[in-house]
């Protein structure tokens, strides 16, 4: 039997369900595939410890590893080579041990855009406004744009990161097709926008809260969420109660996955089936 070992390298990822979908995968493809967590916080590191959790990795024998918060942009300057979209992006979520080499790809932006496509395929999107500008924000931003985004302004704590990441939007596709703001100009934006897209980790089981007021919402807003754990997020129950139409981030966890799982094992993964999976685990 053909095995494979896996880690997923991050901050707070005890309830992380990439594990359970990865393995389960694996069985139905007859491979013994053992995935394992390595928490920066349990290990009382940082983020800048990335590198030196993969060079443990590769000699301690992983395959590959999948990275998360926050460390998708620290790993980089650790890596070997880079696809061509984890270049583009300046983000890596996976990491693929090719004999002495660890390349690093992103599939977090293809995970966003197939999910998007399948939940919010017929919204408007002239304009639409995206909290976080750091890895995650960075895959998705691209994946707004390639589906056909008129303009995402990004809002970010760090606004110096959010205009960075905006000049590297609209270099690649174009003016006027990305701008940056500062938090301070929520309201206006999103009086104006089509959409939301939240890309940070506020609401995750390990960062509760919600990631601005809830009375910026409004009907009419159609709100998207990365986050997947809990799969039902506070911004999105505020957000449904308003009749807002919403996406959560277990779409994207899912397609991600499949795609990081092509790249460890090279064999074509069911999404279908995995997004079976993720209903299964959410609910017991």
């Amino acid at each position: 039997m053909t095995s494979y070992l896996i880690g997923l390298i991050g901050s707070g990822i005890g309830p992380s369900l990439s594990p359970a979908l990865h393995q389960r995968e694996g069985d139905h493809h007859g491979l013994s595939l053992l995935y394992r967590r390595i928490d920066i916080d349990r290990l009382g590191l940082g983020a800048d410890a990335a590198g030196e959790l993969v060079r443990g990795a590769r000699r301690f024998g992983y395959d590959g590893l999948n990275i998360t918060h926050p460390c998708k942009q620290t790993v980089l300057p650790h890596l070997d080579g880079l696809s061509e979209d984890a270049a583009l992006l300046g983000a890596v979520n996976t990491v693929v041990f090719d004999g002495d080499r660890a390349i690093g790809h992103n599939t977090d932006w293809s995970g966003f855009a197939q999910s998007f496509a399948r939940g919010l395929e017929d919204v408007p999107a002239r304009h639409i406004t995206q909290l976080g500008a750091g890895g995650a924000g960075a895959a998705v931003a691209h994946a707004l744009l390639t589906l056909g985004a008129d303009r995402v302004t990004l809002v970010d704590a760090d606004l110096g990161r959010a205009e960075a990441l905006a000049a590297e939007l609209v270099g690649r596709f174009g003016v006027r097709r990305a701008d940056a703001a500062a938090p301070d100009r929520l309201a206006d934006l999103l009086a104006g926008a089509d959409g939301l897209v939240h890309a940070t980790p506020t609401g995750m089981a390990t960062h509760p809260g919600l990631p601005l007021p809830v009375g910026l919402l409004r009907p009419g807003l159609w709100v998207a969420d990365v986050v997947y754990r809990p799969l039902d997020t506070e911004l999105l129950r505020h957000a449904r109660a308003l009749g807002c139409r919403t996406l959560d981030g277990g779409g994207m966890a899912v397609f991600q996955a499949a795609d990081a799982f092509r790249l460890f094992t090279g064999r074509e993964p069911d999404a279908e089936r995995m997004l079976a999976h993720l209903t299964t685990l959410v609910t017991t």
